[in-house]
């Protein structure tokens, strides 16, 4: 699913770890993905609010860190592994909104990971 989106995103946030490396905080990561997304000429809105509605009353907001050619939706942390919590956020997020693919990358110590999300 999305196969070259997603190849493109996964090889700017490689480049983001190749330029900064190792030791910073989650929004500095975003920062150096939100510039090479530029670069690549990626279309996607960062920090993109999505309400939550509950009987069409809005009950809660989510911000997702991207939403990259209105298809695929990128959570970035900063973590020694993929963690349960961080999944069931991008399922939330990709259900909130009717998205189909999620993509969660970690910055490691030893590089970049990435997992494939589906709803």
């Amino acid at each position: 699913m999305y196969e070259d989106l997603t190849y493109d995103i996964i090889g700017a946030s490689i480049e983001v770890f190749k330029q900064l490396g190792y030791g910073y905080r989650e929004k500095m990561y975003q920062r150096g993905i939100a510039e090479e997304f530029r670069e690549r000429k990626l279309s996607f809105i960062m920090e993109c609010p999505v309400k939550i509605f509950y009987k069409e009353k809005v009950i809660g907001k989510y911000f997702l860190d991207f939403v990259v050619g209105d298809k695929v939706v990128v959570e970035v942390k900063v973590a020694k592994d993929f963690y349960t919590k961080d999944i069931k956020q991008v399922l939330s997020y990709l259900k909130a909104n009717n998205y189909r693919l999620g993509l969660l990358i970690i910055f490691t110590q030893e590089g970049v990971k990435h997992k494939r999300i589906i709803n």
